[in-house]
């Protein structure tokens, strides 16, 4: 089951469907549901405090103690988060926690004149992990204390306890740009296990991205890694950077990530991390990131709805060790498939999200024309590998329910430590585009038989302009198994577009791997286009 990639690579492994509701984080259900089985060990131990003691209050901080924090915990064994919210807190629908508002007091550096302020999040309904918030201000640590009176809970009866409260404790935090008050844009959000997400100027919230992933869709489950504690450095006036250092912590892995985020036109995000293993990591997921793909021009079986398509991705971006261009359209497949796209050194990865015309949604709500594309650019070497791709069934669009990411081919050691980073991009456009003709629509049908199903493929680009160019274009286009039949090119030069249709006959088969690029002169005209066929 692998998407075709010279040399292609059966990955046959399964999976689980993770929900979420549209505005939360990706697989936190998994996580409650992983974790839930250890709750009665969790009501008795506690995280080792002695830890965080690395970088006390009130002393000067300094980004190697959060390596050795991590370095310090893998040596010890995992403790499971503690499950002691109370109800109502612990039992909130989504409805009353997303009614949980912090108030303007506890917004961080609001009113300083910084581009850049924080709002921590409340714990409550799958958000129970509770996650430590420390600030740096002028080079010393200082911890975020929960004041349960900067929290406005609406209708809820939440125990006061003793004055002031009892401590709750935090979830995640917002980051706010550009400003004090309703002039501040969110622009990132970071919460759920080792989960985040952002966004550029002017857009909606959509893909998200993951820390760390490990045994993705294996059968004896996923390991769901978690963020222990945050110390976000506090920018100084006028800076366009934010820098946060997180502890992480898993039954398989401590880690330290640290990311540094700067908004504009597009969002950047660097992230660098090292990882302490507790046992051998044979399957670990760098990079990941995860969508929203219900129906679409190539996928629209038993869909029965007034928009025209919905998807926060349209497809998964690769530019490989090689420099060739790959594009892969996602789908809502029947049945989950995998996909490994084998690989040496992956110059870049993304979920990329390339309709921005209200008209191919007709969604007034959604907006999905709206969401971020997310591409990833590795710092250095990452060895060999695969480009793994997992989409999910699912029948609504709050399931978040395409997975992709970068997986090592070498296992990493126990005891060992291992370094990796890379630069992403929230975007409209990614920086770096192919310099060839691009795959603008995969549109499916039904063929000339009931076992035939016909496709057309458009590719769009500047060369695609000249007639003459459009004249000596040739689509170079195979499958394995099945045959294509019909193969016809309809140039437009007027529109720079050319079509390629063709029939795919899969005979008897339940899947089918085709490739199609535009050649000339035996040279590329087009990125190369992938797809799985399955009934």
């Amino acid at each position: 089951m692998a998407a075709d990639i010279v040399p292609p690579r059966p990955t046959p492994i399964l999976h689980t469907v993770l929900d979420r509701r549209q505005t939360l984080t990706l697989g936190l259900s998994a996580a409650v549901a992983i974790l839930g089985s250890e709750a009665a060990v969790a009501q008795s131990q506690s995280f080792p405090q002695a830890v965080l003691a690395a970088l006390p209050e009130g002393q000067p901080f300094d980004a190697a103690r959060v390596a050795d924090m991590a370095r310090t915990l893998a040596r010890r064994a995992f403790v499971p988060p503690a499950s002691d919210l109370p109800d109502p807190l612990g039992s909130l629908t989504y409805e009353q926690y997303v009614g949980i508002r912090a108030l303007g007091t506890a917004l961080v550096w609001n009113g300083e004149g910084r581009a850049f302020s924080l709002e921590p999040l409340h714990r409550g309904f799958l958000f129970t992990n509770p996650v430590q918030l420390f600030v740096v201000e002028d080079g010393a640590v200082r911890r975020l204390a929960y004041e349960r009176g900067k929290f406005d809970f609406g209708k809820l009866q939440v125990p006061a306890g003793t004055p002031g409260g009892p401590d709750f404790g935090f979830s995640g935090f917002r980051v706010f740009f550009g400003g004090a008050g309703e002039a501040a844009q969110e622009i990132a959000i970071f919460q759920g296990a080792t989960f985040f997400r952002a966004i550029a100027r002017g857009q909606n919230f959509g893909a998200q991205a993951r820390a760390l992933m490990l045994r993705p869709a294996e059968a004896k489950g996923e390991e769901v890694p978690i963020f222990r504690a945050f110390w976000i450095e506090r920018p100084s006036a006028g800076s366009g950077a934010l820098v946060i250092h997180a502890l992480l912590d898993s039954e398989s892995v401590a880690g330290a990530v640290r990311f540094t985020l700067r908004p504009g036109e597009m969002t950047i995000i660097d992230v660098e991390t090292t990882l302490f293993p507790r046992v051998a990591l044979e399957h670990v997921g760098l990079g990941g990131m995860t969508a929203t793909y219900l129906f679409g021009p190539n996928d629209q079986r038993g869909i029965d709805d007034a928009r025209a398509a919905v998807y926060e991705a349209k497809g998964l971006q690769m530019l490989n060790g090689q420099g060739e261009w790959i594009w892969r359209p996602l789908s809502n497949p029947e049945t989950l498939q995998i996909s490994a796209f084998v690989d040496t050194d992956p110059r870049g990865i993304g979920l990329l999200q390339r309709d921005r015309d209200y008209a191919t949604f007709q969604d007034d709500d959604q907006r999905f024309e709206r969401r971020p594309s997310l591409w990833i650019e590795p710092f250095g070497d990452w060895g060999p590998g695969t480009v793994q791709l997992i989409e999910v069934p699912s029948d609504s669009e709050v399931n978040d329910n395409v997975i992709a990411y970068w997986r090592p081919k070498t296992p990493y050691p126990q005891g060992g430590e291992v370094t990796f980073a890379y630069r992403q991009f929230w975007c409209w456009k990614p920086p770096e585009r192919p310099p060839l003709a691009t795959v603008a629509n995969t549109r499916v049908g039904r063929g000339s038989n009931n076992r035939r199903r016909r496709f057309f493929v458009d590719f769009v680009g500047d060369s695609l302009a000249d007639a003459g160019t459009t004249v000596e274009a040739k689509p170079a286009l195979t499958t394995a198994p099945g045959a294509v039949h019909n193969v016809r090119v309809w140039p437009y030069p007027e529109r720079k577009t050319l079509r390629v249709a063709f029939e795919l006959d899969p005979g008897n088969e339940t899947s089918c791997e085709l490739r199609l690029v535009l050649e000339a002169a035996g040279k590329p005209l087009s990125e190369t286009w992938l797809y799985r066929w399955t009934p």
